[in-house]
């Protein structure tokens, strides 16, 4: 049997905060590569969406809300590749804000409850922040990136992102 039983699948309640934004930023960011992991051999402008790991907390009813903390990264290429990379990290908070105003909902991800901007857009270095001993590479000459952090609620969605397929009786 290869992957997890699909009765397990079915106790999900939330998909992964990214897969939202993925979705809300793709759809309003026409153009751009919006994804959550690096490629080898990357393109660009992009915008890089990652959960940070030391935050999460249930501050309402975790039937229906989950919050996160996320960074967003926004990589672009010279010529300007510094103003456009601060340009596309500003374009970002204005699309997270709107979709939380304007209530949009992705169908089997949930929706916006609010947003809190934690760290205005940064110019950094290298492909990641690093808050330790370890340092990561630094970005290809004549590529620049502004890092971002968010404070996200959601409202998960009306049914599960992976619903239990009805059997037959």
């Amino acid at each position: 049997m290869a992957g997890i039983p699909d009765r397990i699948k079915a106790l999900a309640e939330l998909s992964p905060v990214e897969d939202l934004l993925l979705a809300i930023l793709r759809k309003s960011l026409p153009g751009i590569r919006v994804k959550s992991l690096v490629d080898h051999h990357e393109s660009f402008p992009l915008v890089l969406v990652r959960r940070d790991p030391s935050f999460g907390e249930w501050a309402a009813d975790t039937r229906f809300t989950d919050s996160a903390r996320v960074v967003i990264h926004c990589f672009a290429e010279d010529p300007n590749g510094d103003e456009d990379a601060a340009i596309l990290s500003e374009a970002v908070r204005v699309v997270l804000r709107d979709a939380w105003l304007k209530h949009r909902v992705v169908p089997g991800r949930g929706h916006i409850t609010r947003v809190d901007m934690n760290s205005a857009p940064r110019r950094a270095s290298d492909w990641a922040t690093a808050t330790g001993p370890v340092q990561y590479a630094d970005l290809p000459t004549g590529v620049w990136r502004y890092e971002s952090i968010y404070d996200i609620q959601i409202r998960k969605p009306r049914s599960r992102p992976f619903p239990l397929p009805q059997i037959s009786q």
